[in-house]
């Protein structure tokens, strides 16, 4: 197992958005902490001889991390199909060993029935924008309905929320730390060249 300082060397070649959408809320995940997500879930034993589907996989940070780590196989799902042709680059760009299975298709619908043990690993939209609340919401019951772990990315303060979600759906809040994600200025609205914003990550097992 590589540490988690040669994952983030490893996954700072992904490259993000070209043309990110607002409603969509498209950041590229920082690589240090798309590291410290996939080194935990490794060290649990969630990714390797696993199914790993990333949920909202935008250009592929945290599908691209799991497959460094021996999954049995790599799923990464988005709705909006110019990202998964950036995540297709990006795949070349790591140069890993196994391949991951680009979909397109809506993460709160998804098309997927997974045969085996899966970990989900997510970083959905928070739902800041206007008429977008609670968008991490169906990520969450994706994720409740195909894997028996997962871990996502959420805004600071939504502990009590992930945890009442878990305990309606038969799931268990089991680790969860704090993270910061930097922000570059990349909509209209962003008044700074960058913000670094508080996050928190869960990993919820769920009943089977």
């Amino acid at each position: 197992m590589s540490t988690k300082t040669r994952l983030a060397q490893q996954l700072a070649v992904v490259a993000g958005f070209e043309d990110p959408r607002v409603d969509l809320e498209q950041y590229r995940t920082p690589p240090d902490v798309a590291a410290h997500l996939i080194h935990t879930a490794d060290l649990q034993g969630d990714i390797e001889d696993r199914i790993v589907v990333d949920l909202g996989t935008g250009t592929g940070m945290l599908a691209l991390g799991a497959v460094l780590r021996g999954p049995e196989t790599v799923v990464g799902l988005d709705l909006d199909p110019d990202p998964l042709a950036t995540a297709r680059a990006n795949e070349r760009r790591v140069a890993a060993a196994a391949d991951v299975e680009w979909v397109r298709g809506d993460a709160t619908n998804v098309p997927l029935a997974p045969d085996g043990p899966t970990t989900v690993v997510m970083n959905p939209p928070f739902g800041a924008q206007s008429g977008n609340e609670h968008a991490d919401r169906g990520f969450l019951a994706t994720a409740a309905e195909i894997s028996d772990v997962s871990y996502s990315i959420h805004n600071a303060g939504s502990q009590d929320f992930v945890e009442s979600f878990a305990a309606d759906n038969g799931g268990t809040v089991t680790h969860a730390f704090a993270a910061e994600l930097d922000l570059p200025h990349q909509f209209e609205f962003h008044d700074s060249a960058s913000q670094t914003i508080d996050v928190e990550v869960f990993r919820v097992a769920w009943d089977d």
